[in-house]
């Protein structure tokens, strides 16, 4: 399986799994959470696709509220936030280094060539 079929397989399967929780958040668990959602079927559908992206922090505050924390905690984000941003930086800051650091040189033997208009 080539690099770009696993991630065009991890995103749809991400897709899917976001399918799933926003159909049981915004049938269950908007209206358990937020009592100003109840009766607001239109807004929910305005929330489909972020709910596709970010399913993992909406399961999350979904289980906090559901926990019955305080009002301040719910609202804080996992402990783990700080150090995955902090390591995405540093990726990211990697891999723009790496990338300019891995130089391709022109094979010397290859000469080039014009292309020519079409119909010609």
């Amino acid at each position: 399986m080539s690099t770009a079929a696993a991630i065009l397989d991890l995103a749809r399967a991400w897709l899917w799994i976001g399918a799933a929780v926003a159909a049981l958040f915004l049938s269950i668990g908007i209206g358990r959470i937020d009592p100003d959602a109840r009766g607001a079927f239109v807004f929910r559908v305005l929330l489909v696709p972020g709910l596709l992206l970010i399913w993992p922090l909406v399961l999350w505050r979904w289980w906090r509220l559901e926990k019955g924390d305080r009002w301040l905690p719910r609202y804080r984000p996992p402990s783990a936030h700080a150090s995955a941003a902090a390591a995405m930086s540093a990726l990211i800051m990697a891999a723009l280094v790496l990338s300019y650091g891995a130089r391709q040189d022109w094979p010397d033997n290859i000469a080039p060539r014009r292309i020519t208009e079409a119909g010609s």
